[in-house]
Parts: structure tokens; C-alpha cells; sequence
């Protein structure tokens, strides 16, 4: 079997790696590039040192900062209008997962001008676009080394999945110092979110042994520290650690896909706005039990990796352990059921169907170790509401 890799062409990684972005620019030819960043990481002047660096150096830099939490159509649009009308080369995606998505979507847009609805997946969008650099603010959205972005059709309100190396980044600085002032809810949410992209990648039917590798390294990072920086954010030791670990995940997820947890976390994000790292770790203990006998050795691969079955057990055990630490861990990190969330529950019930349809629309499910029916997605749903169990 032939394993096509997709990574960008440069990855800085390390502490103070930011310092390095004009060398970078020079190297990919951009001259006038378009930041695209978070307005938060604007307004707290994290990336001040950055933006000073390009000016100094005579780059005829455009900042947009309009980026919203889980990237519109529209304001994807606006970014692409301004890189056009400014006649800009390249584009920076500063930030969380949103800014870095927004960047992608834009960059495609303005190098092709064509319409975001005519990107989303089962189109393969491999085509040449102008240079992005991604530059991460948080240790989970492993969208600086994916292939991949998603844009919310806010008249349908469905995520849309853009998959291709259209949306690979060329290159990404993983300065870890960036995410040391990143709060509690924002740390453990991306945690999660880079948790699940490791252990999706290591029980995808796409999978393959180079991202096995990267998946299982990823698993022992984000399990030795997720909570250590949940506890301690001025910890540079586990910070660092999760930055790796995250990076890992990503370079894994690219090139098998994500599965279950992604396809059905989706749409509870479209419709009731809840952050994509939370939304898949309502799921995350609920999913596992669902597809456990249908992969057990991976699963229970990821069970030791994370540290929560030794090497002796046996591969049933451990997966049960697995889905006993995903609950344990949720209720240490208080990640709430979509009932404690808030969410309103007419809505959710009676939009199943749809988010059902969205789900099995995204392809995602498909990359599962059990494929589900749309019925049995109803049924997961109505589980996941309250934090239930397939076992009672």
C-alpha cells in the first residue's frame, strides 16, 4: 500500500520560534501579507512583537481581525475581499483554530475567487494556492499542519468540512510561549480537542503506521500534561509538552481524516454555538463505547499510551478503561453534557435528524471502526444529551 503524506514544507517548532517569521516570509517569497488574527491575541498585544517585525522590515503588511468563533461564510468573504483589494501575497493565520481556518478559507478564496459553498467536502480541493504561515495561540486545533478547514454556511447553518492541500498550510511556527497565557476553559477545551484528533487518527480505517506513530506520541504527551496545564498554565515544561503533543495530533489527523466524534460534534457546534474542543469531549467517552468492538486493539493501544492500562491487560479491559478515563477525566475538567451546557432541549431534540444528515453529509463517519446508520446517530444524540452510556 502507497501512504500519500501531507505536511507543510517548514515547521519551526521550540520556544521563541516567532522570532523567526520575517526569515520565514523571505524564504516562501512574501513580500505583502495579509494578517489574519484573533482579535482577542490583537487587543492583548500578543502579537505585537510579530506585526513590529514585519514593519521593520518593510513588508507591506494588512491586518484583518474580524474573525469570529467558528468561521462564517461571510466573514471568511470579508477576509478574502480585503487580501484582494490590497493585492497581498501571503497570509499569516494568527491565533486559535478560528483565526488559523479563517486564513485557510481565505487564502483559497482569494487565489481561486470561487464560491466557499463550492469547496465543501466530497470535493477534494488540491490546488495551488498563495503561501499561508499559521502560527497557533493554543495547543489543540492542529490546524497549522492539517489539510483541512471549516466554515459555517450561516444561511444553512451547517459547518462545512474543506479538505485538500488547498488548506495545508506551507509552513507553521509552534512557539509554545504563545499559549502560556491561554485561560482554563480555552486550555482544556483545545486539550481535548487535540486528545481526540490522536485517538481518531489511531483508529481510522485511513490509518497508516507513519500516523500511528505520531498519534501515539501525541496520546502520551496530551496524557502526561493536559491536566498538569489545566492546574499550572505557567508551567513552560508541560506547556511545551502539549504544543507537541497538539502538533503531533495534527500531523496525524491529516492524513487519515477524523471519525465519529468530529462528524457528530460538528453540528451541535453549528446549531448551538458550543466550542468545537468542548462539543467533541461531550462526545468523546460516548463514541468510544460505541465503536470499541469493532477496533480493540486500537483502542486499547490508546488506553495505555494515555497511562490508564498497563501493557499486561488485555485488549477488551483496556478499552473499557478508556472509556472509564475519558468519563473520569471529563468530570475532572469539567467539561458539561450538552443539558449542563446550557443548550436548549426542544432545539436539540428536534434538530437530531438534521444534525444526523450533517454528520453523515461531513464523510467523517465513514472513517470510523463502525460506521453508524443515521438512526443509530439519532440515538447517540439522545444518549449524549444527559451524559449517558450505551451500558446504562
Amino acid at each position: 500500500m502507497i501512504n500519500r503524506i501531507l505536511t507543510p514544507r517548514e515547521l519551526l517548532i521550540g520556544g521563541g520560534s516567532l522570532s523567526q517569521l520575517v526569515p520565514l516570509l523571505g524564504r516562501l517569497g512574501v513580500r505583502r501579507p495579509m494578517l489574519v488574527v484573533d482579535p482577542t491575541i490583537l487587543r492583548l498585544g500578543i502579537a505585537d512583537t510579530a506585526i513590529a517585525a514585519m514593519r521593520e522590515a518593510g513588508l507591506g503588511l494588512g491586518v484583518f481581525s474580524a474573525v469570529v468563533e467558528d468561521p462564517t461564510d461571510t466573514s471568511v468573504i470579508a477576509a478574502a475581499d480585503e487580501i484582494r483589494s490590497g493585492s497581498h501575497d501571503g497570509v499569516i493565520g494568527f491565533g486559535g483554530g478560528s483565526a488559523i481556518d479563517t486564513a485557510k478559507a481565505a487564502a483559497i478564496l482569494a487565489s481561486t475567487g470561487e464560491d466557499v459553498r463550492a469547496l465543501k467536502v466530497p470535493r477534494i480541493v488540491d490546488l495551488q494556492v498563495m503561501p499561508l504561515v499559521a502560527i497557533p495561540t493554543t495547543a489543540g486545533t492542529g490546524s497549522e499542519v492539517t489539510r483541512a478547514c471549516v466554515v459555517s454556511d450561516t444561511a444553512a447553518q451547517e459547518k462545512m468540512l474543506i479538505l485538500g492541500t488547498a488548506a495545508l498550510p506551507a509552513a507553521a511556527i509552534v512557539d509554545y510561549e504563545l499559549t502560556l497565557s491561554c485561560p482554563f476553559r480555552v486550555t482544556v477545551d483545545t486539550g481535548l480537542d487535540a486528545l481526540t484528533h490522536a485517538l481518531e487518527a489511531l483508529i481510522n480505517r485511513n490509518g497508516n503506521a507513519h500516523a500511528e506513530a505520531l498519534a501515539l506520541s501525541a496520546l502520551r504527551l496530551i496524557g502526561a500534561n493536559l491536566e498538569t496545564v489545566a492546574r499550572e498554565p505557567s508551567n513552560r515544561a508541560a506547556r511545551e509538552a502539549m504544543m507537541l503533543g497538539a502538533t503531533h495530533a495534527g500531523l496525524a489527523v491529516s492524513n487519515t481524516s477524523t471519525a465519529l466524534i468530529h462528524g457528530l460534534s460538528r453540528p451541535i457546534g453549528a446549531f448551538f454555538h458550543v466550542p468545537h474542543g468542548l462539543s467533541n469531549a461531550m462526545l468523546l467517552p460516548l463514541v468510544t463505547e460505541y465503536s470499541l468492538s469493532a477496533a480493540p486493539a486500537g483502542y486499547a493501544a490508546a488506553a495505555r499510551a494515555l497511562g490508564w492500562a498497563p501493557a499486561t491487560m488485555g485488549d477488551e479491559e483496556a478499552g473499557h478503561a478508556l472509556v472509564r478515563g475519558f468519563r473520569d477525566l471529563n468530570t475532572r475538567l469539567k467539561v458539561p453534557t450538552p443539558k449542563a451546557y446550557g443548550v436548549d432541549e426542544e432545539a436539540y431534540f428536534r434538530l437530531r435528524p438534521e444534525m444526523a444528515r450533517q454528520a453523515l453529509a461531513s464523510g467523517t463517519p465513514g472513517n470510523n471502526p463502525r460506521i453508524p446508520s443515521e438512526d443509530e446517530i439519532v440515538r447517540l444524540y439522545e444518549i449524549a444529551w444527559d451524559g449517558g452510556a450505551i451500558r446504562g
